[in-house]
């Protein structure tokens, strides 16, 4: 089973960092950073910090846990971080060279179900998550590390 890795990246001023995807002939959509556990990674948690350094050369502090999913033949594990400093200027990731990919652009939006609701996150399962947490306060810098 393929497994990845996703975090829903909280910064000091209560926003959240998302990664807005545009390709020829397919519907805009946000994601959250992320990518494919390889063999080489130690952990989840490794994979995680590698793909936060490749997207956006960030460093992140892993919180929680958030939500895991399966779906043909891959389960996602999305965690909670926090992230202080990131420079997407700076990222590595071998697929923002990759040929057919469309672009990866980052943004910061608001840790509000309002500004969660004018995105197109997907996959919709982790946003329906999220909306939760947000709506209950377990996102927000005052949240519990």
């Amino acid at each position: 089973m393929i497994e990845r890795v996703r975090a829903a990246l909280v910064t000091a001023d209560d926003t959240m960092l998302v990664i807005r995807r545009t390709k020829p002939a397919v519907p805009e959509c946000w994601v959250l950073p992320g990518g494919g556990v390889v063999p080489s990674d130690e952990s989840r948690e490794a994979a995680l910090h590698r793909e936060i350094h490749e997207e956006i050369a960030g460093k992140a502090d892993i919180v929680q846990l958030l939500h895991t999913m399966e779906s043909d033949g891959e389960r996602q594990f999305f965690y909670l971080a926090r992230i202080a400093t990131w420079s997407f200027d700076d990222r590595t990731g071998p697929e923002f060279s990759a040929e057919g990919r469309g672009e990866y652009a980052l943004e910061e939006i608001p840790l509000t179900v309002e500004a969660l609701d004018g995105i197109n996150l997907k996959p919709e399962e982790i946003a329906h998550v999220l909306r939760g947490a947000i709506g209950n306060g377990s996102l927000g810098c005052e949240a519990t590390l």
